[in-house]
């Protein structure tokens, strides 16, 4: 049988393959030292728990600047696929423990996405995220006095590095100098 080689069965490839590049950048271990702080802060001193925390919330954030930041509309939803896709692979996810990992991962992006979306009151966006992390990793109470400070440091570093491994591997916008943005997307 012959696979057609068309434009679009070799478009969808390429945009499979720069999912799974996304993906291999924004997946790599927390630094230790975050690890420990979590743990001492947040997590009663389990480095396994918060080290899976930060590791749900740079995929969670690297997956929810995809689907705001990207320059296709389809890329969030294809890195998502590619996302399923790695899980399935993980060595770190011992294989009867993928559905539990999976519906993690769905809290933690449900999490976030809600902080990022909130409007108003006097909390900014980067507590709101940096509260989430510290509520996932801790019983509520136990981080009432933690650094929420080094909380948002930490996840506005993911999400730079997030949008810095999009630009990466989609590109960058880039607009004629001599038109505002509405007047290039009207052409």
């Amino acid at each position: 049988m012959l696979i057609p080689l068309t434009t679009e069965w070799r478009a969808a490839r390429d945009r499979k393959r720069k999912a799974t590049a996304f993906l291999a950048a924004v997946r790599c271990e927390p630094d230790e030292a975050d690890v420990k702080w979590l743990a001492e802060v947040a997590a009663r001193d389990d480095q396994d728990h918060a080290r899976w925390e930060l590791r749900y919330a740079r995929i969670a954030l690297a997956v929810l600047t995809a689907q705001r930041d990207a320059l296709d509309d389809r890329t969030g939803s294809e890195v998502v696929a590619a996302l399923d896709g790695a899980l399935a692979e993980d060595p770190r996810v011992d294989p009867i423990m993928h559905d539990l990992v999976g519906k993690q991962l769905n809290d933690r992006l449900s999490g976030y996405k809600e902080a990022l979306i909130a409007r108003g009151g006097a909390v900014g966006t980067g507590e709101r995220l940096g509260r989430v992390l510290l509520a996932f990793a801790s019983d509520g109470a136990r981080s009432a006095g933690a650094p929420l400070p080094r909380a948002v440091e930490l996840l506005s570093g993911y999400i730079a590095e997030a949008n810095a491994a999009l630009r990466s591997t989609y590109g960058e916008a880039t607009l004629p100098e001599h038109l505002p943005p509405s007047e290039a997307a009207a052409r």
